[in-house]
């Protein structure tokens, strides 16, 4: 046995055939009471749009009356401004054409003012001979749908405008930091020169490694002519980094070219920047240092062999190739950091190059980088005696080309700047060679 509407009746006596009954009695509302009564609005207008029927639910949504519209109001006397204008200029023209249209958004006025939007779909009824009766419209209550895409729109909105700023602002650090490179390379070469001058009868050759591009470096080394036929030289590595280690590599190499031209004994000059330091820092409360080393080269050329005379203040040592092959550390043991104490003492050191040696000086930067499989290890002072025993004998421009390579191959292990220098007698000591320099 089946319900009514071909529904199968459900198994079971008693409380059920209540049930039943209660049931159907509910699918029993009449046709016009569901047209009336339906959750979406109906309406159906003449081919002009003259509304002919209109249930209750749009007539409420509108605070309209049923006499005040039937056969007096047209379908686009029901929208808004915007919605009569896409009524004449879409919706009506693709409805003609198509016979019917499904989906479109609109807004329909309410008395009083208000607007509603609505989601509207037609269809055109046709005659039996195919001539188009009347237009049959449903309409939907799009407020809820609207809310949630104008939120939607106004999330995008935001995302777009936050992006768009992200995008700027990174413009604009990418920018800064750009600026700020170059204004720190201006400085950094205020504080080492690029190059060397030409020494007649040595060879030169110079690199400086910056481990931070966005931070001025402590490392310095200089080389200039004094009286004679001598030139002075030197190497060095200042506490701190940024505007205040440049200020002190600054005042250092300063005071260090004034000091050589008034007295160019090694020990003196450092002798001289040690007054200064103290006087100017560690007196007062704020101790700044350096570890340096100081020398004189006297070269020889075809009239005799060229001396070095180094000064230390807790400078590593310098390193020698021979052209013999060997390779060793020039010691100056017990020199103190420079601008520590008043009487700093200093180590001093005397050698002589031959053709095909080369002598070398660097900052900590190399002995303290980080070697091994884990960055674990100190590359140490033995490794890179070991390294120049290998490499000699070398001109000081396959030194440093040598050297830099091993800089390179530390990776992240190299976490401090790095200046080598580099001075050699030719092999044929009638040349003199330019110097050769780069930074990284």
């Amino acid at each position: 046995m089946c319900r009514t509407g071909g529904v199968p009746e459900p198994a079971g006596t008693g409380d059920e055939t209540g049930t039943d009954a209660a049931f159907t009695a509910l699918l029993e509302d009449s046709a016009e009471d569901l047209y009336e009564s339906a959750p979406c609005g109906y309406l159906s207008t003449l081919m002009d749009g003259t509304i002919a029927k209109i249930n209750t639910t749009l007539l409420d949504w509108l605070g309209l009356e049923r006499e005040a519209v039937v056969g007096r109001k047209r379908f686009t006397d029901l929208l808004t401004v915007g919605g009569k204008l896409y009524h004449e200029t879409h919706f009506g023209p693709l409805l003609r054409m198509q016979g019917e249209l499904r989906g479109i958004a609109l807004d329909v006025r309410r008395q009083g003012g208000g607007r509603l939007p609505v989601l509207v779909s037609a269809v055109v009824k046709y005659g039996t001979e195919g001539e188009p009766l009347l237009i049959r419209v449903t309409v939907f209550d799009a407020s809820d749908r609207r809310s949630y895409e104008t939120e939607l729109l106004r999330r995008r909105k935001e995302a777009e405008r936050a992006r768009a700023e992200a995008d700027e602002a990174r413009r604009q650090a990418e920018a800064d930091r750009a600026r700020l490179a170059d204004a720190l390379t201006v400085l950094q070469r205020s504080l080492v020169p690029d190059s060397l001058p030409a020494v007649p009868g040595l060879e030169t050759a110079v690199h400086y490694h910056t481990a931070a591009p966005d931070q001025l470096g402590g490392d310095f080394y200089d080389l200039f002519p004094v009286a004679g036929d001598r030139w002075a030289f030197f190497l060095g590595d200042v506490c701190g980094k940024g505007p205040a280690a440049a200020s002190l590599t600054s005042l250092t190499r300063y005071t260090l070219r004034a000091a050589a031209h008034h007295d160019p004994d090694p020990a003196a000059a450092l002798a001289t920047l040690n007054a200064v330091l103290h006087e100017r820092y560690t007196a007062g409360g704020d101790p700044r240092y350096c570890t340096c080393v100081f020398g004189i080269v006297e070269p020889g050329g075809d009239h005799g062999p060229t001396v070095v005379r180094l000064a230390s203040g807790g400078h590593p040592p310098a390193l020698v190739l021979r052209s013999d092959g060997r390779a060793e550390f020039l010691h100056t043991r017990g020199g103190l950091l420079v601008g520590v104490v008043p009487d700093a003492p200093i180590s001093t050191v005397e050698t002589v190059l031959a053709a095909g040696d080369t002598i070398v000086l660097y900052t900590d930067g190399l002995t303290e980088a980080r070697s091994g499989p884990h960055r674990d290890d100190l590359y140490g002072e033995n490794a890179l005696l070991a390294f120049g025993t290998d490499l000699a004998p070398a001109a000081p421009g396959e030194v440093i080309t040598a050297l830099t390579g091993l800089l390179d191959g530390f990776g992240d292990g190299l976490n401090d700047d790095t200046a080598l220098l580099a001075l050699g007698v030719p092999a044929n000591s009638s040349l003199t060679r330019p110097a050769r320099g780069s930074a990284s």
